[in-house]
């Protein structure tokens, strides 16, 4: 099934001149990110058996982007969308598809809870961490990232010419990949996915000249340019959760303050300071006691707390700040 509906410009502006109209077609799809917390554990709704992201294209009757994405998304994978947000426009000129027609892409980030079975074949909930898998860090730092990244990364630096182009290559490895708690960055989720792709050390740039098999680094791929927009919302996500309250959208209607911090941890791929983490949701007002305690879990019961009335309302937290764990 071909996902893309192609228009030309006349078709976007109908009052445009004639030669206006002359102009190439465009691709145009409609990707969404669709991300939740389930046991502690970040996951994305994919289809094509992991391969693909949701995604089809906006026709003419769709009343506006957003309301194409839901009807793609709905019929694709039976998953209603709830909370959705416009994430990033691609429209780099080599976009095309196998016609020589030029491809853009409007993706959403979606936040959400799993459900069970979709009832589609195919579409299922993936962890994000098997398309990134170094940029889990709750543990410490991936021994992959020393292990195979940076002595590959360096190999690839060394092959820049002249001394310029590779002292430039070295400075970009030491910004996107510092290897201890103080300079790794979790944000830079896309810069690392893309100084990988122009190293050729991942599957989806297996075709560029100089790409080598039997360097490609574990991470599951992705059709077309999917796990790129992956991680732009990967990115975007862990940005947003240091200063708005989203996450209560993947959040049950009730839960504990370990459950809320683990879905925090479970973003950011770090871990966090727990008083430090309970000092910054009291500050902020975030959450109130529901005056009830958990049932069945494991050791002492744990007080159940729910997100305010005006977070609900999506208040904005000015200045906030994760507690690392250092």
């Amino acid at each position: 099934m071909n996902t893309l509906a192609h228009f030309t410009a006349a078709d976007a502006r109908p009052d445009q001149s004639p030669a206006a109209s002359s102009a190439s077609p465009v691709s145009a799809e409609l990707v969404a990110v669709l991300v939740a917390v389930t046991d502690a554990q970040p996951r994305v709704l994919t289809r094509e058996r992991t391969h693909a992201l949701p995604a089809g294209p906006f026709e003419s009757s769709h009343r506006s982007l957003q309301a194409g994405l839901r009807a793609w998304v709905e019929a694709q994978t039976h998953h209603p969308l709830g909370y959705v947000e416009q994430l990033y426009t691609f429209a780099d000129r080599d976009r095309a598809n196998t016609q020589g027609q030029r491809i853009i892409s409007v993706s959403y980030l979606g936040l959400t809870r799993e459900s069970g079975d979709l009832g589609v074949e195919s579409v299922g909930w993936q962890d994000w961490y098997r398309y990134f898998p170094w940029e889990d860090w709750r543990d410490g730092c991936p021994g992959m990232i020393r292990e195979r990244i940076l002595p590959a990364l360096q190999e690839w630096a060394a092959g820049a010419d002249g001394a310029a182009g590779q002292r430039e290559r070295r400075r970009r490895i030491g910004y996107t990949f510092g290897t201890d708690m103080d300079s790794w960055n979790e944000e830079m989720a896309l810069q690392r996915y893309e100084l990988l792709f122009e190293a050729g050390l991942v599957p989806e740039a297996a075709e560029r000249e100089g790409a080598q098999a039997d360097r490609m680094l574990p991470g599951d791929p992705m059709h077309h340019d999917h796990r790129r927009i992956l991680a732009t919302a990967m990115a975007r996500l862990r940005a947003k959760i240091r200063y708005r309250p989203v996450v209560f959208e993947l959040m049950p209607r009730d839960f504990t303050l370990l459950q809320l911090q683990q879905a925090f941890e479970a973003l950011a791929g770090r871990r966090l300071h727990k008083q430090n983490f309970r000092r910054f949701i009291e500050q902020q007002s975030l959450v109130e006691d529901t005056g009830r305690m958990a049932r069945g879990t494991a050791g002492r019961p744990a007080k159940l707390f729910r997100f305010r009335r005006d977070v609900m309302l999506e208040r904005a937290i000015a200045g906030s700040k994760l507690p690392l764990a250092r």
